[in-house]
């Protein structure tokens, strides 16, 4: 099964959001089924077949996330980010500014899908392939 470094080498070639599908394309060979990322400190946890499950640690201080969700704000800060305007960290403080808590990559349907605080979805989108 796939390891944290595999994933890490797979992530360093990722500037923005812009190769966000190529990233996903090619952690998927790795065997990655599906990941969340914690908004809240960059935790995420990996998951493949047969319940394989590995989980990378925080990547930076507990930051806070809104209690309320800004749809308006978060959909126009996360296509600037699709884009290739803002890099990850700036991303993080958007989703963190307009309540987004999570998100969780499904790499066997090729969608992101995005939670608030209280763990409803909020948005779902289709991952370019």
């Amino acid at each position: 099964m796939f390891t944290i470094e595999e994933i890490k080498t797979a992530h360093s070639k990722v500037k923005s959001g812009a190769e966000f599908p190529s990233y996903i394309k090619e952690i998927k060979t790795l065997g990655v089924t599906f990941y969340e990322v914690f908004v809240c400190d960059g935790r995420t946890d990996y998951h493949g077949e047969n319940n394989y499950k590995t989980s990378a640690p925080p990547k930076y201080n507990t930051i806070e996330i809104a209690s309320d969700y800004n749809a308006a704000g978060f959909k126009a800060d996360l296509k600037a980010h699709q884009q290739g305007k803002t890099d990850y960290m700036t991303f993080i403080a958007d989703c963190a500014k307009n309540g987004v808590a999570k998100w969780a990559v499904c790499l066997d349907k090729f969608t992101c899908t995005y939670f608030n605080v209280a763990g409803d979805e909020i948005l779902e989108e289709q991952i370019p392939h």
